[in-house]
């Protein structure tokens, strides 16, 4: 299976692991074999947004943090296509957020299990994996 983590997942894996749930916890433990974790470059641009306008603190410039977490954790970047822009044309507005929006589109045209902690994204036909408590 293929799980693309959302921004805040991601970040929560890295520093905050007990506000994720015991299943996203073990996934995060045990991603391997058949099972892959799959970070968006959209996550890389919503971090470096936050962390440049002072909303995000981070150990390490977000350069240097989110390549060395990525490896740290074995997960796999996932580019963003035309294909992955053009399909968040066809979302509902549901949710305002551009960097979700685009998560959203990407997991449903790559097949993927959107992991979150977003109840605004149960609104949309993506398959999700809710990682909250």
């Amino acid at each position: 299976m293929k799980y693309l983590l959302d921004t805040s997942v991601f970040l929560w894996s890295l520093d905050q692991f007990e506000r994720l749930n015991a299943e996203a916890q073990a996934l995060l433990l045990s991603a391997s074999g058949s099972d892959e974790l799959y970070l968006s470059s959209v996550s890389s641009w919503e971090i470096s947004i936050k962390a440049g306008i002072g909303k995000l603190k981070l150990p390490e410039p977000p350069v240097q943090y989110v390549p060395n977490r990525m490896n740290l954790l074995q997960i796999r970047a996932l580019p963003i296509t035309h294909t992955h822009a053009l399909a968040v044309g066809g979302l509902p507005w549901h949710h305002n957020d551009p960097f979700d929006r685009l998560l959203i589109a990407q997991a449903q045209t790559e097949a993927m299990v959107l992991m979150t902690a977003d109840r605004a994204i149960g609104k949309y036909p993506v398959n999700s994996l809710w990682c909250g408590k």
